[in-house]
């Protein structure tokens, strides 16, 4: 059975997400992302969802804590209404600098803020299907009035699936405990997602007494077709590599001396320098290469077999025509 396949519209401009997305479909792939860069990514999935008809069109990723539930609440139930069933929520937290210092918004406790939030969604779309009372009162946020005149109809299409950014242990249980589907950066090891992430998922399942079934695995995955591929994810890895959010993942490989020595050249500005620091085994932990899309669909197959149930391949600066005919190898 080929696994489904995303392509993620990273920092195109609004007026081009409709054709990018119409483009993304006709070449078969299952589903197309949006981005929160630099613009609104709720208005670049309803250009998307216009553009398309089978397609799924999903947020990868739309801030949380910037906006309240209800805010998003609407938003997805109307998307997800343009569309038939066809949108995705995919929500993220961002890290404290930039919720606070560019949002201007609260920032604490993320993964206890994102479970509440997850639960406030449902809690709304609840009161919104069943037509009962809404009273949602949680640490972080309460949602005690809904008169018949601010109430959507119910959707026939059924409400659009949460899906939540994870990278750390307490978020992917998170997961695991209330959201419909994991949405995995590609800065991930096979050995993380195995040994790390899985297990944290099943945590949070057993947690809130669900199956595997009830959650969607998006795994992401750095592809290489050529030397140049290659090399521009040198570049990639020693950037992500350099990040304090993403240091556990080199631990894991016993290469915190690395993170150390990339993090360091990052605060003195020796950019240049950080790819230098990535060995070629080093990025083989990350990126799956092939010479042709068999090879490769065959390399990132490997990686994923058994724990992802939808892919995203990451080609920096790749064409989705480019990409096709791995993701048909699939």
């Amino acid at each position: 059975m080929a696994l489904p396949c995303d392509v993620v519209l990273r920092g195109a401009a609004l007026s081009d997400v409709g054709p990018q997305a119409a483009d993304v479909e006709r070449l078969g792939f299952d589903g197309v992302g949006v981005t929160e860069t630099t613009g609104n990514p709720f208005l670049a999935a309803a250009q998307a969802l216009q553009a398309t008809s089978t397609a799924r069109v999903s947020t990868a990723i739309a801030l949380a804590f910037p906006r309240t539930p209800m805010d998003v609440a609407y938003t997805a139930w109307d998307l997800q209404a343009l569309s038939g069933g066809r949108f995705a929520l995919g929500l993220g937290t961002q890290v404290r600098a930039h919720v606070e210092r560019r949002y201007g918004a609260v920032w604490s406790q993320p993964a206890a803020r994102m479970r509440e939030y997850v639960l406030a969604l449902h809690a709304i779309w609840d009161a919104w299907d069943s037509g009962g009372e809404l009273q949602f009162e949680g640490e972080f946020y309460r949602h005690t009035l809904m008169p018949p005149n601010f109430r959507p109809p119910p959707l026939a299409c059924g409400r659009p699936p949460v899906l939540l950014a994870a990278v750390r242990e307490r978020m992917t249980e998170v997961v695991g405990e209330v959201a419909d589907g994991l949405l995995g950066h590609a800065f991930c090891t096979e050995a993380v997602l195995r040994e790390v992430t899985i297990p944290a998922l099943e945590r949070g399942l057993d947690r809130g007494g669900r199956s595997r079934s009830a959650v969607e695995v998006t795994a992401s995955v750095f592809i290489a077709r050529s030397d140049e591929d290659w090399e521009a994810n040198r570049r990639r890895i020693a950037f992500y590599g350099s990040t304090p959010g993403y240091r556990h993942v080199l631990d894991h490989h016993g290469l915190g001396g690395l993170f150390d020595a990339l993090h360091a050249a990052s605060r003195e500005g020796r950019w240049a320098e950080m790819p230098g620091l990535i060995d070629d085994d080093v990025l083989a932990l990350f990126v799956a290469r092939g010479d042709t899309p068999d090879a490769l669909a065959a390399a990132v197959r490997a990686r994923i077999d058994g724990v992802a149930d939808r892919v995203a391949l990451v080609a920096e600066g790749a064409e989705p025509a480019v990409i096709a005919p791995v993701a048909a190898a699939l």
